[in-house]
Order: C-alpha cells, then sequence, then structure tokens
C-alpha cells in the first residue's frame, strides 16, 4: 500500500488509461495464481496442510465466478477488452512477476512456496479496499460486476493469510526453512513492487 502507484491510485492521481493498462498486465498474474497454489500443493508433503490448500485452489478457480473471470470482469469495467488483456505485450516486469512466483511455488519446497503466498495475500484485503474507494470516488467505477473481485478479496484473503501464517508455521521446523521463508517473502515483495513500478514507468 506504500507504493506511489498505489497512493496515486488511492488519491485519483491516475489517469483511466494507466488503470486500465495495469488491469491488463495484471491479469497474467491473477490468470496463473491458480497455478502457483496447485504448485505448493503438489509439492508438499503434509496431507493436512494439502487440504488447506485444495480449499483455497477451489476458491481461486472453481465455477463462473472464479477469480480470474472476476478480474476479466474488473478490465472489462475499465474499458479493456478480454481479447486485449490475454494478448497485451507484457513488460519484463510482468514476466519477471510471474516467472518469480513460479520458481518460489512451483520448482521451491512448499514452505517456500507459503511465504511468497503468505507476502501477497497479507495485504490484500487493505490494498482491495484502498482500490475500491479510489475507484468509486475518482473514477466512477461504481457498479458490483466491475468491483467483485476486491470485494470477494477484501473477505476472503483475510482468512486465507491467517490459514496460511498457521500452515507455514506449521511446516517451517527448522531455523534454515524460516530463512528460506523470510527470502521467499523479500523476493516475492521486491517483483510485486518492480512491477508497479513497471506500470508507472510504461503508462503513468
Amino acid at each position: 500500500m506504500k507504493h506511489p502507484f498505489y497512493q496515486a491510485w488511492t488519491h485519483g492521481e491516475l489517469e483511466l488509461s494507466t488503470i486500465k493498462e495495469y488491469a491488463a498486465q495484471y491479469y497474467h498474474h491473477v490468470n496463473a495464481f491458480p497455478r502457483y497454489l496447485s504448485s505448493i500443493h503438489s509439492n508438499c508433503e503434509d496431507l493436512s496442510v494439502r487440504q488447506q490448500l485444495l480449499e483455497n485452489l477451489i476458491e481461486e478457480e472453481q465455477g463462473e465466478e472464479n477469480h480470474p473471470e472476476l478480474w476479466k470482469r474488473f478490465g472489462e469495467g475499465l474499458g479493456n477488452t478480454r481479447a486485449y488483456m490475454k494478448s497485451v505485450k507484457q513488460m519484463k516486469e510482468t514476466k519477471a512477476l510471474v516467472s518469480t512466483f513460479f520458481n518460489l511455488t512451483k520448482d521451491s519446497p512448499a514452505h517456500v512456496g507459503l511465504a511468497a503466498l503468505l507476502s501477497y495475500e497479507s495485504m490484500v484485503p487493505e490494498v482491495s479496499e484502498s482500490k475500491i474507494e479510489g475507484l468509486k470516488s475518482f473514477y466512477n467505477i461504481n457498479d458490483e460486476t466491475s468491483l467483485r473481485f476486491f470485494l470477494v478479496h477484501i473477505k476472503a484473503d483475510k482468512i486465507h493469510r491467517e490459514i496460511c501464517f498457521s500452515l507455514l508455521d506449521s511446516i517451517c521446523k527448522t531455523n534454515e526453512q524460516k530463512e528460506d521463508a523470510l527470502q521467499a517473502v523479500d523476493s516475492a515483495l521486491d517483483v510485486l513492487n518492480g512491477f508497479l513500478t513497471g506500470v508507472q514507468k510504461n503508462y503513468c
């Protein structure tokens, strides 16, 4: 929330066209998110942890109200087409965001993936509230169809972050694992902030 991009969004200082391009770029992270989850699930040996991850994955991906679908509706509310969001030329920062999260979740142990997931989901509820406020106050985006992605995540990710923290605590049994988890958090936050900086550089 402290990134200048989010601050500008909250205060109505971004052009709507910038948020539109942000939505098209960020779609690729949102679309990959269920696969981040399934990768952690696959890498995890603890059945009880896998069961919790499966519940999260089902929420993300099942049915017509799946989260990538909700993001597409947000993009459409800004004036994007689905075809544009899918085919937009990705910034190097977008590619780095997705590839880093796959590295942390697919190509790393489960505790590393969980830490990356927690670093993201821990801030989503507050960021979502701030985005909704800015969209309503400054950009005349008021309809529930466009805002539903954020409305869902205000509630869902408050629960998810508590679950993720508990799961991470249960599988980080050594000091080395705890250090790995901290490094994963730093890596995830670095690419998330790098993505936002990339949007500013390319579209502001």
